[in-house]
């Protein structure tokens, strides 16, 4: 009898501690989108546009003023969907989503995506950018297909990255609603 209460003892703080990470995940996930997803774009429109500046300054003679870069006759601004805050937003709500890792793991998961992320963002701008300054017929075309196509393709490439490199078992989202289905009067427990 009292082996089944110290068993159900540490069933119910497991359980507590699961209910309280899904809670500070989820809680996370919603407070870093307010308002407009701000802290990605302070954090992240400096870390884009210096080093495309710097990358442009060694081939071109330019010049800086807040986001925008300028070129004798050509003005680059990168703007907010430029630095692509809604990709970076995104992989930290799956990196957020996904139960069961620990603290350590999972900053080093969310720091390596953004990491990458933010080098091929950066990569991705600057040759926009030679393709602008040389007036390249390809410009609008290829801007398109970065857009559109490309950065989508980024962010799934670093997601599948992450679970192949991290051994992710668990399936955002989901493996949570399973875990509250479970736990709720529908489920059985």
């Amino acid at each position: 009898m009292v082996k089944k209460k110290v068993i159900k003892k540490k069933e119910s703080k497991k359980y507590s501690n699961e209910f309280i990470s899904l809670f500070l995940r989820y809680f996370l996930i919603i407070l870093v989108a307010i308002p407009n997803m701000y802290i990605f774009y302070l954090i992240f429109t400096p870390l884009t546009v210096y080093p495309v500046y710097f990358f442009l300054s060694l081939f071109h003679p330019v010049s800086l003023s807040g986001a925008i870069i300028s070129l004798s006759s050509l003005k680059i601004e990168i703007i907010k969907a430029c630095v692509a805050g809604s990709a970076y937003y995104l992989l930290f709500m799956l990196n957020m989503a996904v139960p069961k890792i620990k603290v350590k793991t999972r900053l080093k998961m969310i720091f390596s995506s953004f990491g990458v992320l933010l080098l091929l963002n950066i990569f991705r701008i600057f040759f926009l950018s030679l393709l602008a300054i040389s007036g390249s017929a390809y410009f609008d075309i290829t801007h398109k297909v970065f857009w559109y196509l490309l950065s989508t393709v980024f962010v799934v490439a670093i997601w599948f990255t992450e679970v192949y490199y991290f051994n992710i078992k668990e399936i955002p989202f989901y493996n949570d609603l399973k875990f509250l289905y479970s736990k709720s009067v529908f489920g059985g427990n």
